[in-house]
């Protein structure tokens, strides 16, 4: 008799889509998770997240609630604590860091109290910016509390005027935005389990952006970049990333996967991480599953880890 599969008899919610502006591609990583997961043998409940989250969960009756969604509201520590108050075991990072990791200043000042490298820069209110330059260009605008490249400018050297977008009245990313200089050189990324034993950075990866910056189209827009992993850096650069990375993974008290985007100016030097991401895509472009394949796992392995790591609390 063959053996079980690892997730048979598992009934599994799998949370997609959601309410922020990062719902399309929720919706494509929560349907490539939920294949994986029953391909492991479980039985993946889709449940597209809205208001009425906790009503659908209390029909569905999960054993584990995958959580896929991305952006404000589903990774930012909301959906976190509806599934802390419902008891049910939950993947990624917790109500707090998820809260904290989506905060960029917040997530900054505790960052770099850690010793990691951070951007200079700081808040802003959205009219200033849009009616003068806040810092000398070239710099870069983007929301507070978003991700996925929604609502980012980059001013580059010798623009005439500021971001005029940042003060348009159909702006809806808040009312501070964080500007911070911009770094030359290469975007780079590092993708980090939170193991039992600490967190493990898996590898670098380099992000060729075809389309001049890595903006939303060129994360998710069909040939909008080329990763390269592992990255071909200097050993101690690496070393650096992912070291970095694993500290940031800790410092916010992140759990499951992590992402951290990081620049490095390979003309001076400089290293320094951009942002951590709770909730990483999981897409046929991602770059978590990527850097996975490379250490060996499949989509489905790491599906899977992600899974065996969920818990309540978290």
């Amino acid at each position: 008799m063959s053996n079980p599969l690892p997730l048979s008899g598992r009934r599994i919610a799998v949370l997609l889509g959601g309410l922020s502006p990062e719902r399309e591609v929720s919706l494509v990583s929560g349907e490539a998770c939920a294949h994986a997961l029953e391909r492991l043998g479980a039985e993946a409940i889709r449940i597209d997240a809205g208001r009425d989250l906790a009503a659908q969960l209390a029909l569905a009756k999960p054993n584990v609630v995958f959580n896929a969604l991305h952006g404000a509201w589903g990774e930012d520590g909301c959906v976190q604590g509806v599934l802390e108050t419902l008891a049910l075991s939950y993947t990624h990072s917790g109500v707090l860091a998820s809260a904290l990791a989506m905060d960029k200043a917040k997530a900054k000042a505790v960052l770099a109290a850690a010793g990691v490298t951070v951007p200079g820069g700081g808040l802003y209110d959205r009219h200033e910016v849009a009616s003068r330059h806040v810092l000398p260009p070239p710099y870069v605008v983007k929301p507070n509390a978003q991700g996925s490249s929604v609502g980012v400018f980059l001013v580059m050297q010798g623009a005439n005027t500021p971001p005029w977008e940042v003060g348009a009245p159909d702006w809806t990313f808040g009312e501070a935005v964080m500007v911070e200089p911009f770094i030359a050189g290469r975007e780079l990324c590092v993708a980090v389990l939170g193991e039992s034993s600490g967190p493990r950075a898996l590898a670098v990866t380099d992000i060729v952006a075809t389309t001049g910056w890595y903006d939303y189209e060129a994360k998710y827009g069909e040939g909008g970049s080329r990763h390269v992993v592992p990255a071909e850096l200097p050993p101690e650069i690496t070393r650096r990333a992912m070291d970095l990375s694993a500290r940031a993974h800790a410092a916010l008290g992140c759990r499951g996967l992590t992402r951290s985007d990081l620049r490095y100016d390979d003309i001076n030097g400089d290293l320094v991480l951009l942002e951590v991401n709770t909730q990483p895509g999981m897409t046929p472009t991602s770059l978590a599953p990527e850097q996975a394949a490379y250490t060996g796992w499949d989509f489905d392995r790491l599906v899977l880890w992600i899974v065996q790591d969920a818990s309540c609390p978290r």
